[in-house]
């Protein structure tokens, strides 16, 4: 259950230190620049010069060298390097289906979502994080700076499973409360009975970067039932008797794989990268290997 989780159960120092050289990259870009490059070329008082340009009508005249007019009687402006923050949000779902699994969704994701935060927060990003089910937040916004990441590892162990999930409503919290451009993780099963199309497209619509890491426990992609059985939604309670046979397993298979096929596909189609994972798979693996090959990570 997510109120045992530990620090240590999140983040343990060696992978810590393994983190450390690791950043995390943008491709998109933000306010003209290219994702990825955090300093940029802009008239300013950064300590640290970049180049100089002709003056044009309009410029700030603060930021003439004067010695090079005394020189060639030309106006130049000085350009400067300025650093630029990269947002990087997490979303969590804390509904109650990621309780489920051995290991738990829910503690997976929590995994995961310390991973990247330790990341952002090495490299001086801002990092927010939100978890969500039928209400949206808790949140941990604008954190910034390695010295907090025991205030991000406080705020995943304390986020439990409850409620039934509403991604559409999250996202569209999250848009609202959160419009400067950035690189957005959702991870969750997307086992959402009100859909994900809707929630992707408020985070589509601020122009995000956007990740979609789904992730599902070893039982529900192979799971091992027989006979007869009443099955309980643990987030709504309704109720299904069902007799579990070679067949209805063989359909429920299809079944998923179809519609992990369709999160697929509705992802690649809009620009969203796409990442599917069973907790089975080492959390550190998925850092370490798989984030890296699809550009999160480098």
């Amino acid at each position: 259950m997510a109120s045992a989780t530990t620090y240590s159960e999140l983040l343990d120092p060696e992978f810590m230190n393994r983190l450390e050289r690791l950043d995390i990259v943008s491709r998109k870009i933000f306010a003209g620049r290219m994702k990825g490059e955090r300093r940029s070329k802009r008239k300013g008082q950064s300590v640290e010069f970049a180049d100089y340009r002709n003056y044009v009508v309009g410029d700030d005249l603060r930021f003439l060298d004067w010695n090079i007019y005394g020189r060639l009687e030309k106006l130049f402006i000085k350009l400067f390097f300025e650093e630029e923050d990269l947002h990087v949000s997490i979303l969590l779902d804390c509904s109650k289906s990621m309780d489920f699994g051995s290991p738990a969704k829910a503690l997976y994701a929590k995994r995961v979502a310390a991973a990247l935060a330790y990341v952002g927060l090495v490299n001086y990003n801002r990092v927010t994080l939100c978890g969500y089910s039928d209400q949206f937040g808790p949140e941990q916004a604008g954190v910034r700076g390695r010295h907090l990441i025991s205030k991000v590892l406080g705020y995943l162990v304390n986020l439990e499973p409850a409620g039934a999930g509403n991604m559409t409503a999250a996202c569209r919290h999250f848009a609202i409360r959160h419009p400067q451009r950035g690189i957005v993780i959702v991870l969750s099963d997307f086992m959402d009975k009100g859909g994900y199309e809707e929630g992707l497209r408020y985070l589509l619509g601020r122009h995000y970067d956007l990740y979609a890491i789904q992730m599902l426990s070893p039982q529900e992609i192979q799971p091992d039932l027989v006979g007869d059985l009443r099955l309980r939604d643990v987030e709504d309670d309704d109720l299904a008797e069902v007799t579990i046979s070679r067949a209805l397993l063989n359909r429920y298979k299809q079944n998923l794989n179809a519609y992990c096929g369709q999160l697929q596909e509705y992802c690649s189609r809009r620009g969203i990268t796409y990442l599917f994972t069973s907790t089975e798979v080492p959390f550190d693996q998925l850092v370490l290997t798989y984030l890296r090959r699809r550009g999160l990570l480098r």
